[in-house]
């Protein structure tokens, strides 16, 4: 099959009939779902198979399923998980444990997602929390200590690959440093190199074998003073693929995003340009997508190689007893929230 080096969003719950017109025609690799897109569980499944369908082939489908702040699927009618912090928390305390709970937690995350048909979830994070970045990452990193993000984020994407689901590594090379949210405006890191190599990209690289990744829409000045990471060759090719040694299929954070400057097709251009395998357009605003597809080639060479090296790793799940592992998950992460609150006291 024959596709286009981008991913999609979508406007709503459903499929409108210019949206099935553009897929049929443009064949993204994937479609990425957020809450808005999300009603019941019949429906995200009917989504994720009109989908399918109108592509034709068994591509694709990612959502940011993180916990805490970052979940797109909701309850009552998903359950909740913690934010990757509270891993991190039991982790200064009883290390194992912390990995053992964040494996189960994304397990148990893998079998919500692999039942309406979403098969990859854009997480771990392994960018650091560090005093005076931007909130924007906050709870959401395991830690402050290379080391320990590494491995609660090595538990985590252990998880969803057992569950069936492929993880996404975020955000290459590092968001934790930033001081304003990508999401609104372009953040600048004025750190050094060492300081960089030490800390922000050595939470990276024991992950970097993992099938796939996400760019940080991040100025890393002490590599290229000008130019976000997502559209840095100097970035992409000296530190996510040189440094950190990351070998996966790289897509882009949101083109879509306030970081980024010019038009989307400019943007998507500048992505693929510098080194991005795959770009990534979340808003589903078809004039903007239509724009993306335009600057999007087939999927081809290295590229196509990386893709099919991922969707690879996708495997039936093993027998798994969710209601009990549900539980017991549960009643572990209570308990530790309890001796927290106690400890802060």
């Amino acid at each position: 099959m024959t596709v286009s080096s981008f991913i999609t969003g979508v406007s709503g719950a459903r499929l409108v009939p210019d949206e099935r017109a553009f897929l049929r025609e443009a064949l993204p690799w994937g479609l990425i779902l957020f809450s808005r897109n999300v009603e019941t569980p019949d429906q995200v499944t009917a989504l994720t198979t009109s989908f399918r369908d109108i592509v034709g082939w068994d591509a694709p489908v990612l959502v940011d399923q993180e916990g805490g702040r970052v979940q797109r699927l909701k309850p009552p009618l998903w359950p909740s998980y913690p934010a990757g912090g509270a891993y991190g928390l039991i982790y200064d305390r009883d290390r194992e444990e912390a990995l053992r709970l964040a494996h189960m937690g994304a397990r148990l995350i893998a079998a919500d997602l692999r039942l309406v048909g979403i098969d990859v979830d854009c997480l771990p994070l392994a960018d650091l929390r560090l005093a005076g970045a931007d909130p924007v990452i906050g709870d959401r990193a395991y830690g402050e200590a290379p080391d320990k993000v590494a491995a609660i984020g090595g538990a985590v994407a252990s998880g969803l690959l057992e569950g069936g689901v492929l993880p996404v590594l975020k955000h290459l090379p590092g968001h934790g440093r930033a001081t304003a949210d990508s999401h609104e405006r372009l953040p600048v890191v004025d750190v050094g190199r060492d300081v960089l190599d030490s800390t922000d990209f050595e939470a990276f690289r024991p992950l970097a074998a993992l099938p796939l990744g996400m760019t940080a829409h991040v100025i890393f000045s002490a590599f290229d003073p000008v130019t976000p990471a997502t559209t840095s060759v100097t970035i992409v090719r000296e530190v996510i693929r040189g440094s950190i040694g990351f070998r996966g299929l790289l897509m882009s954070d949101d083109l879509s995003m306030g970081a980024l400057s010019g038009s989307l097709a400019q943007r998507s251009s500048r992505a693929l340009a510098a080194g991005c395998d795959i770009v990534l357009h979340c808003n589903g605003r078809l004039d903007e997508m239509q724009s993306v597809a335009a600057e999007a080639p087939r999927l081809t060479g290295e590229a196509q190689q990386r893709a099919e090296a991922a969707l690879a790793e996708r495997r039936i799940p093993d027998a798994f007893d969710v209601v009990e592992a549900r539980r017991a998950f549960a009643a572990a992460i209570g308990d530790h929230h309890a001796s927290n609150a106690q400890a802060a006291s």
